[in-house]
């Protein structure tokens, strides 16, 4: 989602694409990394890989959230420096932060308290590279960079319930919902707040620090404006046309209380968003409607 995000973005600047595919290599790979690299030989690279998931995701596959995620970064930033990259903007992401982090969260609150358990196999491998970036600028003098998304959305995501985020998954679930006629299941409580963040946003900013920003200090990237888990099913309901009743599953986990992060940095940067929240969910459930026309059904898509 993020890739298609940066590509889509790139598209409208006087620059080469040069893109990994899955096929093409696996970030897992050194060797593999090292000598696609070496025929690519990017100026710039913006590092958006990774294996990713929601709650469920996280919690059944641990031992390949954190071994894929500290792969992938580490071969990608070493081969970077060995062939001598300009610029590398790293994502991190906002699950680095503590589970009980001051709200909103400040770039500062890295590493002062414990991680949320729910993601902290995830949260542990992002921090891992967010100071081999750090370290690689110390020693090398390289000018990587690192980016802190907030839970993002839009066209490309993963509508896969076993591994999906919560905003996908509500969309689906709604519009199953919708044509069954059967209550919307909403897992915890509804209580939680989250940002959202259209990957269209996102990229943008992303193209933004490239060209303006250049510190070993980390930066969150975000709107600075939350909504309940409650309020987002509803909102999603509406836009989806659906009437019915919600139903919320405390036998789930709500993960974090609040994740809000600061944006203060960012936006003094001279960056700030420009897709509101409802206009981002009808945008991407049309996407959504769009390829299960193509696809013939209800299939995850990515």
């Amino acid at each position: 989602m993020v890739g298609q995000a940066i590509v889509r973005r790139l598209q409208s600047e006087h620059c080469t694409l040069v893109t990994a595919s899955r096929d093409e290599v696996d970030l897992r790979d050194q060797a593999a990394v090292s000598r696609w690299m070496e025929r690519a030989r990017p100026d710039v690279v913006f590092h958006a890989a990774a294996t990713v998931g929601g709650i469920l995701a996280n919690s059944m596959r641990p031992a390949e959230f954190l071994y894929d995620n500290l792969m992938i970064g580490a071969n990608v930033i070493e081969a970077a420096r060995r062939i001598g990259v300009a610029k590398l903007v790293y994502l991190g992401s906002s699950c680095i932060y503590p589970k009980h982090a001051p709200q909103p969260i400040p770039e500062t609150a890295l590493l002062t308290g414990p991680l949320e358990p729910t993601n902290e196999w995830y949260a542990v491998s992002k921090i891992a590279c967010i100071k081999l970036c750090k370290a690689y600028r110390a020693q090398y003098g390289c000018d990587f960079i690192s980016a802190q998304p907030t839970n993002l959305y839009g066209p490309g995501d993963n509508f896969d319930l076993e591994g999906s985020h919560v905003l996908p998954a509500l969309l689906r679930k709604a519009q199953e919902a919708a044509r069954t006629k059967r209550p919307l299941t909403v897992w915890g409580t509804g209580s939680a707040l989250r940002e959202f963040m259209h990957v269209d946003d996102l990229a943008d900013a992303l193209v933004f620090l490239c060209r303006q920003y250049s510190d070993a200090e980390i930066v969150n990237v975000g709107t600075g404006e939350e909504i309940s888990i409650a309020n987002l099913a509803r909102l999603i309901a509406d836009v989806v046309d659906f009437t019915g009743e919600l139903e919320f599953d405390h036998s789930k986990p709500d993960g974090t209380p609040r994740k809000l992060v600061d944006v203060t940095r960012l936006n003094d940067l001279g960056w700030r968003h420009s897709i509101g929240l409802r206009a981002g969910v009808e945008q991407t459930y049309r996407w959504y409607l769009e390829q299960k026309s193509v696809r013939g059904g209800d299939q995850a898509t990515r």
